[in-house]
């Protein structure tokens, strides 16, 4: 789905491994990916002017990484000190990243607010789609494992849909990025729409379930001409704790999930499932700003 990717580590979310498998990576679709690391700051502290050794040691560290790697993939490693999400951002435009990497472990909304997140922070200003890894799968897998959780990262995606405008977005955006990268890996989709329990019926309509199934059965034709096998599932229940269970019962690569709220998305009000799934998944998420 991807070609151009920026991937983050601080050094303690299992992320900078993934610069042993860039043939894997490859293999997924890639054909450039940038490897950064942001050097923190005491905020207590003037910002050292010449401390090249603080960025040095961090670089070689990354670069000791990078082994075997296929001629036609462009590799690059960036070590830079400053706020992280900003140096972020600036890389990715700098790069014309088309995705990027994050290493975030599961957080309440009190945690967040607490201590910060930059994955919460990155999801509000940037326009390009990141992917969320949990640093304590990422960092317990074994090399073989990592090296299949490369390579197939992008082939399988879970889409939670509902007909609402954004889930009409994010089918948008999934078939634009298969459309436009003609050596996209994704070969299957699941469509998993959940009834939500909690609404009262009147309000549901008395088809409910029916309606769905056939709303879903109109976007798996225009997904199929996409080349890609498509499932549905369409069930009652919460719709978090039903997309998690659709996830663990199939070979997910990531959960796809996109928000229009993008200024709210760390509000204490008015409850978010991507932000939901944002915090509890340990799939990877791929979420698409909008």
């Amino acid at each position: 789905m991807f070609q151009r990717a920026l991937i983050c580590t601080d050094f303690t979310d299992g992320i900078y491994r993934l610069a042993q498998f860039v043939p894997s990576l490859a293999a997924g679709g890639f054909k450039s990916l940038v490897f950064f690391h942001s050097v923190s700051v005491d905020s207590e502290r003037e910002i050292p002017r010449n401390s090249p050794e603080l960025l040095e040691k961090p670089r070689q560290r990354l670069q000791a990484l990078l082994r075997d790697l296929p001629n036609d993939i462009d590799v690059t490693v960036e070590v830079q000190m400053g706020r992280a999400s900003e140096s972020i951002l600036r890389l990715a435009k700098k790069h014309q990243s088309d995705v990027i990497f994050l290493g975030s472990p599961t957080r309440t909304l009190l945690e967040e607010k607490l201590f910060g997140s930059t994955t919460a922070n990155l999801a509000e200003k940037t326009t390009i789609p990141v992917v969320i890894l949990r640093p304590q799968l990422v960092s317990t897998y074994t090399t073989a494992e990592l090296k299949l959780r490369c390579a197939h990262l992008f082939r399988y995606l879970l889409v939670p849909y509902n007909g609402t405008q954004g889930g009409k977005s994010l089918l948008k955006k999934i078939q634009q990025q298969v459309k436009n990268n003609p050596n996209s890996v994704l070969e299957r989709v699941r469509l998993v729409w959940v009834v939500d329990e909690n609404v009262r019926r009147e309000l549901r309509g008395d088809n409910s379930l029916k309606q769905a199934e056939q709303e879903l059965d109109q976007l798996q034709s225009e997904l199929a001409a996409l080349n890609l096998v498509v499932n549905t599932t369409v069930v009652e229940g919460s719709p978090l704790i039903e997309i998690l269970k659709t996830a663990e019962m199939h070979d997910i690569g990531a959960i796809a999930t996109c928000s229009s709220n993008l200024g709210g998305i760390l509000k204490w009000s008015a409850p978010s499932l991507t932000r939901e799934i944002l915090r509890s998944s340990w799939h990877p998420v791929l979420f698409f700003p909008t």
